[in-house]
């Protein structure tokens, strides 16, 4: 890939089975050549582990706002300030009422907050189909999508909670290449 072409993409990983699959889009994203630094809340952290994404986008990975960094300034401002674009994959319901209400008490929600107005956000939604469909989670996403984050929509089909409707996260390919295609676009203009 053109270096100029590079990215810089923070993936946030949030508390839910389907963070196995956010090792598959670590990997993707790295190979695409883009600078990539992995989000792990303490929830995802019960599902997956740090180092496969250490591994593959050949950068520590954040699971603590008060993470040590080099220089004076904190971890947190500094990856929003270099950031492009933020995914979030899997987003939990949780997740979303935080970004939607300015909620900042991890790591991943504190750069969320932090992020420069011209950085991109993307969320692929993934949890049980109530979840996704009960009224307070409606509400987050219509105030985040009114802010400009851009919905990567969960898919229907079996869920681990054993129901069967729509909340699984989206393939990796379809994150992958929405995340592309934006780049394209912003290459393209």
């Amino acid at each position: 890939m053109d270096p100029a072409m590079s990215f810089n993409i923070l993936l946030g990983v949030t508390g839910s089975i389907a963070a196995h699959k956010a090792i598959d889009i670590a990997s993707a994203l790295t190979k695409a050549g883009h600078c990539l630094t992995v989000i792990l809340t303490a929830d995802a952290q019960r599902f997956v582990l740090p180092l496969p994404f250490q591994v593959l986008s050949r950068h520590p990975v954040i699971t603590d706002v008060y993470d040590t960094e080099e220089g004076w300034k904190p971890a947190h401002i500094r990856f929003a300030d270099e950031a492009d674009i933020l995914l979030i994959a899997p987003a939990t319901a949780n997740c979303l009422a935080k970004l939607a209400h300015g909620i900042a008490d991890d790591a991943l929600s504190c750069i969320a907050l932090a992020l420069r107005p011209e950085a991109r956000v993307f969320i692929a939604p993934a949890m049980n189909g109530n979840m996704w469909n009960h009224p307070a989670t409606c509400s987050n996403l219509a105030i985040l999508i009114a802010r400009g984050i851009t919905l990567i929509a969960p898919e229907s089909g079996q869920l681990s909670c054993g129901y069967e409707g729509v909340g699984r996260l989206a393939s990796v390919e379809q994150i992958v290449a929405r995340i592309t295609e934006s780049i394209a676009r912003t290459s393209s203009v």
